[in-house]
């Protein structure tokens, strides 16, 4: 196989992760030890992000036209990327965790749902919550109202039961 067409296998590869991506996370990953980057990736695995090495030409070429083209920019040094297919700050959550133990681990940039963040940005965006912990928040703080409106309702039944 000729070394181009070999190297638009990879293109490939990548446009069909960024399809499918609902955000993309870039992180220097020089420096970690093989024992935070078995760590690292079994978690960003569990959580069904795709975490992978690509040269930055190769991602150059795929990004074009897509939502992820504002990471053209950050194309420059070692680069690892995360896609996340479900939850949109899986990867971002994920990596902020592993990057306050191991220090070598830092953000470049981020695409989530079309917004491109700087490695500040994606800091940021790694602390929100997951969709799940935000909505048991929300029903939580229907729920102490409801339940307090039911007792108050049931004792005004039982009152009126007594009366009778």
């Amino acid at each position: 196989m000729a070394k181009i067409e070999q190297k638009q296998v990879v293109v490939n590869e990548i446009k069909e992760k960024l399809e499918k991506a609902a955000s993309v996370v870039m992180v220097d990953a020089r420096g970690l030890t093989v024992d935070q980057d078995t760590v690292l990736r079994k978690q960003l695995r569990e959580a069904g992000v795709d975490y992978k090495v690509y040269k930055n030409t190769m991602v150059h070429f795929a990004i074009q036209g897509t939502q992820f083209e504002g990471l053209d920019q950050y194309l420059s040094g070692p680069s690892a990327f995360a896609f996340s297919y479900g939850e949109a700050t899986a990867a971002a959550a994920i990596l902020n965790k592993i990057a306050k133990d191991a220090k070598a681990l830092e953000f470049k940039a981020g695409v989530i749902e079309g917004v491109v963040y700087d490695a500040e940005g994606m800091k940021l965006v790694a602390d929100i919550p997951s969709k799940d912990v935000l909505l048991s928040k929300l029903l939580g703080s229907f729920k102490s109202p409801m339940s307090s409106f039911a007792r108050v309702i049931d004792q005004i039944a039982k009152k009126d039961a007594a009366a009778e």
